[in-house]
C-alpha cells in the first residue's frame, strides 16, 4: 500500500494542532475544526503562525509523520522528523557518486535533460493551444535555443558547464513565459524569474508552488531510503536538501509552472489576493494560498502514463516512482536514470 495524498497543509493563522488519542485535532478559535487519524497522515506543513503542541511534536515521528514549518510566503524554517530509515548501502553509494565530480556530472545530465525537454514541451503546447494569443515566432525561437542546449548536454562532462547550460535554458524559457499568460496580463506581468523575495504576483505563485513540490520531493527521497540532502546537480550546502532539488527539476515546468499558468489564465486567482510588503516582496494572502494548495493537491490526482515502467499512475505516485528509479540507478540495478519526459 502506498499513501500519496496524505499531506495536511495548515494556512489559517493561529491554528492550534494537538494529539488526542491516535488522532490530530485541528483547533481554531477554541473550536475543533477537524480530527484526523494519525494513520492517515504522512506529513503536516504549517505556514506562518501555527501552534503545535509539544506532545504532538514528540509523538508524530513515532507515527512516521513529518511536520514542516514554513513562513507565510513559503520559506522553509524547520522540520520535525524521526530517525532516518533506509538502506545504508544505498546511501553510501549515493555519497560516493556525489563526491566524485565526474560521476555526479553524469547523474546531473539526466535531471538537466529532463528539465529542458519539459520546458520545451510546455512552450510547444502553448503554441498548439494558444497560437492566436501569443507571439508564436518569439516562442519558437526559444524552443530552438532549448533544442540546441539539449544537444550540448551529451557532449559535456563538466558539472559547472552543465549548470551553465541549465542556467541559459532557464533564462531562455522564462524570457517568453509572459507569452503563456493569456488573461489578466496587466495584473500578472512577468519580466523574468526573481526570488528571495519574489517581486511580482507570478513569481510569488511560482515560489510558493516550488516550495510545495520541494516538500513532496523530500518525502519521496526519504520513502525510498535516499538522503535528500546529498545531491548531484545541486551541491551540498547547509540547510539545503540538494537531492530533493535535483528531483524537482523534471517536474517544474510541466507540473508546477503549468499549474500557476492555469490558475491565472482561468482567473482562479486575482490581483486582490496579493500584497506588497515594505521590503518590496509580494506575498499571497490566505485565500490565494488555499486556492493554490487545493489546486496543487487536485493536480497530484492527475493520471499520467510512465513509458519506462509502462504503467499509468497518479502524478503523486510518479514523484515516488522517480525517486525509486533513481535509487535503482544508484545501486547499479539499471544502466541509467529514466528521467520523466512529459508528452
Amino acid at each position: 500500500m502506498q499513501r500519496y495524498l496524505n499531506t495536511i497543509y495548515i494556512t489559517t493563522q493561529k491554528t492550534y494542532l494537538h494529539k488526542k488519542g491516535d488522532a490530530v485535532e485541528i483547533i481554531l478559535d477554541d473550536e475543533v475544526k477537524k480530527s484526523i487519524p494519525m494513520i492517515n497522515i504522512d506529513s503536516i506543513v504549517c505556514f506562518g503562525n501555527i501552534y503545535v503542541s509539544p506532545f504532538l511534536l514528540g509523538s508524530a515521528p513515532e507515527h512516521n509523520i513529518t511536520i514542516s514549518f514554513l513562513s507565510e510566503t513559503g520559506k522553509f524554517l524547520a522540520r520535525v522528523q524521526g530517525s532516518v530509515s533506509g538502506n545504508v548501502l544505498l546511501r553510501k553509494a549515493q555519497y560516493r557518486i556525489s563526491d566524485d565530480k565526474e560521476k555526479a556530472a553524469q547523474v546531473a545530465k539526466y535531471f538537466i535533460t529532463g528539465k529542458i525537454a519539459n520546458q520545451k514541451t510546455v512552450l510547444q503546447r502553448a503554441i498548439r493551444d494558444h497560437k492566436d494569443k501569443i507571439d508564436v515566432k518569439r516562442v519558437q525561437n526559444a524552443i530552438l535555443t532549448l533544442d540546441k542546449n539539449i544537444s550540448k548536454i551529451d557532449k559535456e562532462n563538466d558539472l559547472d558547464k552543465l549548470r551553465g547550460i541549465e542556467g541559459d535554458s532557464a533564462e531562455t524559457y522564462f524570457s517568453v513565459f509572459d507569452e503563456l499568460i493569456t488573461s489578466q496580463k496587466e495584473d500578472f506581468k512577468f519580466k523574468g524569474r526573481n526570488r528571495r523575495p519574489p517581486l511580482d504576483n507570478v513569481n510569488a505563485m511560482l515560489s510558493f508552488v516550488y516550495t510545495l513540490l520541494y516538500h513532496d520531493m523530500i518525502s519521496a527521497c526519504e520513502v525510498v531510503g535516499l538522503d535528500p540532502a546529498v545531491g548531484f546537480m545541486h551541491r551540498d550546502r547547509p540547510g539545503r536538501l540538494s537531492l530533493a532539488l535535483d528531483l524537482m527539476e523534471e517536474f517544474r515546468a510541466f507540473f508546477a509552472d503549468r499549474l500557476v499558468l492555469s490558475l491565472i489564465n482561468r482567473c482562479e486567482v486575482n490581483a486582490s489576493q496579493f500584497e506588497k510588503t515594505a521590503s518590496g516582496a509580494v506575498i499571497m494572502n490566505e485565500s490565494a494560498r488555499k486556492t493554490v494548495i487545493n489546486a496543487y493537491q487536485k493536480k497530484k490526482e492527475a493520471i499520467l502514463n510512465h513509458p519506462y515502467v509502462e504503467k499509468k499512475m497518479y502524478l503523486a505516485i510518479l514523484m515516488q516512482t522517480q525517486a525509486r528509479l533513481l535509487a535503482r540507478y544508484i545501486r547499479g540495478d539499471i544502466d541509467g536514470y529514466p528521467v520523466y519526459i512529459w508528452k
